[in-house]
């Protein structure tokens, strides 16, 4: 089975609903993940933007959420999920508001993409303490069972 990753709130590759956004209630669309590989130990949840600034001038990687440590036992988080309502275990990354909570798309000029990544892992991470996502994914380096991959996009409306 393969690793998935959906929204019953948009498709992949289609506008995310303003209500996720900081157009209107900024919080985290609902996630459902199927196929877990045996083996797998935890998972990584990275939400980031690659067209900020500008989508026609990219400059950065903006990080909207980093999750890490999710039992694999786990399928998925609910929408607007708090930090206390989080599976047992999963601990928070620093995204970059320097907050450890979901950021929704606030796209200053454009149309961006927003991919939201979950990582299958053969461990645990370990020594963590409220990670930048760089940290995250250097910790992942050679334990990565499998991927998924949901993208939305949004434009602020006009």
């Amino acid at each position: 089975m393969t690793l998935t990753l959906t929204s019953p709130a948009f498709v992949d590759g289609a506008p995310i609903p303003s209500v996720y956004t900081c157009e209107g209630r900024d919080i985290s669309p609902p996630l459902v993940w199927n196929g877990v590989p045996n083996g797998t130990q935890s998972l990584v949840l990275i939400v980031d933007d690659p067209d900020a600034p500008d989508p026609a001038k990219p400059q950065r990687i903006w990080v909207h959420w980093v999750l890490y440590n999710l039992p694999p036992v786990s399928s998925g988080l609910a929408e607007g999920v708090a930090a206390d309502a989080l599976p047992k275990g999963t601990e928070v990354g620093l995204n970059d508001w320097r907050r450890l909570d979901f950021g929704g798309p606030c796209p200053p000029i454009g149309r961006h993409r927003y991919f939201h990544k979950l990582f299958a892992l053969d461990v645990r991470l370990k020594g963590l303490n409220s990670p930048r996502k760089a940290q995250v994914e250097a910790a992942m380096e050679g334990h990565v069972l499998a991927q998924a991959t949901l993208m939305g996009t949004y434009q602020k409306a006009p």
